[in-house]
């Protein structure tokens, strides 16, 4: 289909990481606000996880800032300060365009940030973000700075920007970001959730009966273009 080629043609780096070691089942969500809009990504990932796995035991909790680059988390204060939590995955973000208008400083960023979580026993990954609305050009920067971040730090890459791009190009009207044209509606956080759980825990959404309130069309669509946006990615 022309259509998956064109987007698969936006990673022009790829990935190194196409999956974790072990499925996670305590997972830190360290970002901005795109995590904590429409009640928090975390919140949605946890409901399709228990969808799924009703007999699973998994965890989530996020740490955000408003407006934040990664730059403004103190990752090992935040690891140290849950010694009775531990988690094996830590999800990492940086603002929605500072990887690509501060290159050096995201990957100087990441590279330590990587370290401080590896020392905590975690796994770590980058969560890539997505294209602003009236700006879709964005996402080939942010998926080659995002997977070469991933990719020098042995770091899995969750592509969250690529199935906006995907969506955005098979449905158009179907509103992915409110009217300030950066952060999620909620079938953006919706899709960014259905991509965690593809990539993280290796589990596809399809057909997953959590729909976040969305009709069951508009829900069927988004956990296909997630499920197909990571095997894609990852060449499964």
């Amino acid at each position: 289909m022309v259509l998956c080629a064109s987007t698969a043609a936006l990673a022009l780096t790829r990935p190194k990481v196409v999956k974790l070691p072990v499925a996670p089942k305590s997972v830190l969500f360290v970002g901005n606000s795109y995590f904590y809009y429409n009640n928090s990504l975390h919140d949605h990932v946890l409901n399709l996880l228990r969808s799924a796995d009703p007999a699973g035991k998994y965890t989530a909790t996020s740490a955000t800032i408003s407006g934040a680059s990664l730059t403004m988390h103190d990752v090992d204060r935040l690891l140290s300060a849950h010694k009775r939590k531990e988690f094996d995955t830590v999800i990492m973000m940086d603002c929605s365009w500072c990887a690509v208008d501060r290159t050096t400083v995201f990957m100087k960023t990441v590279a330590k940030d990587v370290a401080i979580v590896r020392r905590h026993r975690a796994a770590p990954v980058l969560f890539m973000t997505w294209a602003y609305a009236d700006k879709p050009q964005m996402i080939g920067a942010l998926s080659d700075v995002y997977t070469a971040a991933g990719n020098d730090n042995n770091a899995l890459v969750v592509p969250v920007g690529l199935a906006f791009a995907r969506s955005l190009s098979q449905r158009p009207e179907l509103a992915l970001h409110v009217p300030d044209r950066s952060h999620p509606t909620l079938a953006g956080t919706y899709l960014a959730a259905c991509v965690v759980m593809a990539s993280v825990y290796q589990r596809s959404p399809v057909g997953n009966a959590y729909r976040a309130g969305l009709d069951d069309g508009t829900a069927a669509f988004l956990q296909t273009i997630a499920w197909d946006t990571v095997r894609e990615y990852y060449g499964q």
